[in-house]
């Protein structure tokens, strides 16, 4: 069971594609990368709303996400956060132990 979070950080005058270029830049996305039990962590940046990058952040199990929001790492991030003033929403989805049904994946191509 893996669970996803895609968080949306939105600033004013391009702040929030600063904050990820700084992530990115300071090496903080590496050392997310390789925490353990870190499955994806990438920003996106919106067609729709310049002002708004999201992060998709994958994580194989929530005691892996516990470790992560007490690791020193995320300390920096909130100091980053708060240094670009941005605000943030958020989903949280677990994945289907599953899969995909046979019948949605006649819509994917590969």
């Amino acid at each position: 069971m893996a669970i996803t979070v895609n968080l949306r950080h939105t600033g004013t005058n391009g702040s929030a594609r600063k904050f990820a270029q700084e992530m990115e830049t300071s090496g903080t996305v590496d050392a997310i990368r390789k925490e353990p039990g870190n499955l994806r962590y990438e920003y996106w940046v919106s067609f729709d709303d310049p002002e708004t990058v999201l992060l998709i952040d994958s994580w194989a199990d929530q005691a892996t996400i516990d470790a992560h929001h007490a690791s020193p790492v995320m300390k920096a991030i909130m100091g980053l956060r708060d240094k670009y003033d941005l605000h943030m929403t958020f989903e949280r989805h677990v994945s289907d132990e599953v899969g995909m049904p046979a019948e949605d994946q006649k819509f994917i191509r590969r």
